[in-house]
């Protein structure tokens, strides 16, 4: 791999993820505005239509296997559809100190799946890289101002367990998910191209979604959505379905798997971003290190080796 096409890489990663992030904070208006599963519906359904050329086969790609079929449904499965699920019921059962916490071990866990699955090796920059990241994340997740933080634990939930702790379990199943769907998406990158896998992904997504999108959208009344909100309901549909899956494809074609899972730490810094120049937030001191400390993750997982040559 060159140089070049290294930085590309890492540049389409870090931009995907930033715009996870940036479409992370500003959907929050559309929450409030739409149901969840009428959400998602719409979300598939506008990124279908802008990605339908990319379903056409191109003529240099061969024909797409029963075995890569399977990994693109559990690609659509686990990364869209039960990612999603998994993370609103989680949240909603949990604190959001909490549940940020769980995720800051995003990087960890894909190293350990791309480890167990791709035999991928992991060497001491990536350790200290995914390390830092996971610190980085967690320290800025506990100074996070939350409002339900000190709230009393509600322990009535299913089977003597607190709802607290079935929701840390569900955010954390979501974070396998989403390691699970860096992995899979490595494997789907060595004979597919971007485009095609996020076509096909989003329409696998759109299948699963479409019995409750229909099922809220029957009792919905649509003239109530102002312009404003449907301008951003298009933009969360291209970021979400088209843009983000389609950089972090193309970057995940030449980049480790392991490696690419540091660079989820633009998620939360790009939320935090929006937050501070868009929504009045403010960022603390404390914030500002743990940043500090995540950024440092990413440069020690993609500066290269000092006896790498380049290819």
């Amino acid at each position: 791999m060159t140089s070049v096409n290294r930085w590309w890489a890492y540049a389409s990663l870090g931009l995907s993820m930033s715009l996870v992030g940036s479409y992370v904070a500003l959907s929050k208006p559309l929450v409030l505005v739409f149901p969840v599963f009428l959400l998602a519906w719409l979300r598939f359904g506008i990124g279908g239509v802008a990605m339908w050329n990319w379903l056409k086969k191109p003529a240099g790609e061969p024909e797409i296997s029963s075995h890569t079929r399977r990994l693109l449904f559990l690609e659509s499965f686990l990364g869209n559809f039960l990612f999603s699920i998994c993370m609103l019921f989680g949240v909603s059962l949990t604190t959001a100190v909490a549940a940020g916490v769980v995720m800051s071990s995003i990087p960890a866990v894909v190293a350990v799946l791309s480890w167990a699955f791709l035999r991928e090796r992991i060497g001491w920059r990536s350790a200290a890289g995914i390390a830092c990241a996971a610190l980085g994340i967690g320290l800025f997740s506990l100074q996070k101002a939350d409002a339900a933080a000190g709230a009393l634990v509600d322990s009535s939930g299913p089977f003597g367990v607190s709802k607290a702790l079935l929701g840390n379990l569900l955010v954390f199943a979501a974070v396998v998910c989403e390691a699970s769907y860096v992995v899979i998406g490595k494997r789907l990158t060595e004979g597919l191209g971007p485009k095609r896998i996020s076509a096909i992904i989003n329409l696998w997504g759109f299948a699963l979604v479409t019995p409750f999108g229909l099922w809220a959208a029957w009792t919905f009344d649509f003239s109530t959505v102002a312009l404003p909100v449907w301008g951003l309901l298009v933009f969360y549909a291209l970021a979400a379905s088209v843009w983000t899956v389609w950089l972090w494809m193309t970057g995940l074609k030449t980049v480790p798997a392991s490696q690419a899972g540091v660079f989820t730490v633009m998620l939360p810094i790009s939320a935090a971003a929006i937050g501070v120049l868009f929504m009045g937030e403010r960022l603390t001191v404390l914030q500002g290190v743990a940043f500090g400390i995540a950024l440092l993750g990413l440069v020690l997982a993609t500066l290269p080796a000092r006896n790498a040559r380049p290819a």
